[in-house]
């Protein structure tokens, strides 16, 4: 527990340092792709060097996996963790100021879904907020930047039985005809569009409401969803079925049973209580 603390507590600094740069950072791009074809900002870049700077000093952090990154970075060959992260989920909004986020999956010695054991994410947005979960089964813990520099505890997050949030992304175009006719009976029960297209803000807005849907399913230009499974999709799984929820690929019962082949793997998600997992699967169904 004590490495553990440690890795929340660099989180931390780390969280601090990127909402300083994000203030005043070049929000150009670089001439580099990364792993799966995106044209890296320079802002990404910084933000990915900041991460690496920091957890290069921790001796029980075996290895990071970035989404800036080609390849997994050996730190320490003696390291317990292999910390999985998106260094700036959200960068392209930066310039229209919508508030983005850095996402962890913590790793205990090998990159598998059943060994994940905590996850945080930070979101840089009109306050400087972190979430942290520290192990399964706990409730994750909500924490917020005062005035002195410090980080303080707000509360313990769970999501309720059914939301009232719809959070659901790629190009409408793409959608499949189940994915049209679940979102349209969201709709038409009433549920509300908030949608920014930074998965942290959409994420962490159902969080603190209670509960709802966010979505980004397979599409007809991505069969295999666009979000990263070890980046983005199993840290915030992580955190949601601890709060309660639930979360699958359209097809499993959780996120948790989709098999890892390669580092920079995407797949559809789906994130929400218990309520709209349970309608996604009558509309989805199972294999």
């Amino acid at each position: 527990m004590q490495d553990l603390n440690e890795i929340f507590e660099m989180i931390k600094s780390v969280a601090k340092e990127i909402s300083e740069v994000i203030k005043y950072a070049d929000l150009g791009y670089t001439t580099h792709e990364n792993a799966t074809g995106d044209t890296q900002l320079k802002l990404d870049v910084q933000s990915d060097e900041i991460i690496t700077a920091k957890f290069k000093a921790l001796s029980c952090v075996k290895a990071l996996v970035s989404e800036e990154k080609d390849e997994i970075l050996p730190i320490n060959a003696n390291g317990k963790f292999i910390i999985a992260y998106d260094p700036l989920d959200g960068s392209s909004l930066v310039d229209v100021n919508f508030a983005v986020g850095s996402i962890f999956g913590i790793y205990e010695n090998e990159l598998k879904p059943q060994n994940l054991v905590a996850a945080a994410y930070s979101i840089y947005g009109p306050r400087l907020e972190l979430v942290i979960n520290d192990k399964k089964g706990a409730k994750p813990k909500f924490y917020r930047l005062g005035k002195d520099g410090n980080f303080k505890f707000v509360k313990e997050l769970e999501l309720t039985q059914k939301g009232k949030l719809n959070a659901t992304g790629a190009t409408q175009k793409g959608w499949s005809q189940t994915h049209r006719a679940f979102i349209n009976e969201l709709f038409s029960e009433g549920y509300r569009l908030r949608y920014s297209g930074a998965m942290v803000s959409d994420l962490h807005q159902i969080l603190l409401k209670g509960g709802g849907l966010f979505s980004y399913p397979a599409t007809s230009d991505h069969p295999n969803g666009k979000l990263r499974l070890l980046f983005e999709v199993l840290p915030f799984a992580f955190i949601y079925e601890n709060a309660g929820g639930a979360t699958s690929d359209g097809k499993s019962d959780t996120l948790f049973e989709v098999n890892i082949t390669k580092t920079h793997q995407t797949s559809p998600c789906f994130f929400g209580s218990a309520s709209e997992i349970a309608l996604l699967h009558k509309f989805y169904g199972k294999d």
